[in-house]
């Protein structure tokens, strides 16, 4: 599949994610909350801009994380893995 604006796909955070996330929400001045993420948990993200090939294509995009607060993630590709987005299966 070719990665496309608006898509949506599922993210896994690394630890560097997660540990921003947690630090986001401890700063936020706006209360932003919701629950505890983790290394390897898989998030929606819609894809806000695409790089490079359209085959191999790297990614910007806003995760949807199970709270009041999304995360901008730059340069992702496709494939299995903490900082990875994959493609949704058909159900």
């Amino acid at each position: 599949m070719i990665p496309t604006i608006g898509r949506i796909v599922h993210y896994t955070l690394s630890e560097q994610d997660a540990n921003a996330i947690t630090n986001q929400r401890r700063v936020s001045e706006t209360h932003l909350t919701g629950n505890p993420v983790a290394e390897g948990q898989v998030y929606p993200m819609v894809i806000t801009r695409t790089w490079g090939d359209q085959s191999e294509s790297a990614v910007n995009g806003q995760v949807l994380l199970d709270g009041n607060d999304t995360y901008w993630v730059t340069s992702v590709s496709c494939g299995e893995g903490p900082r990875h987005f994959v493609w949704p299966g058909r159900v």
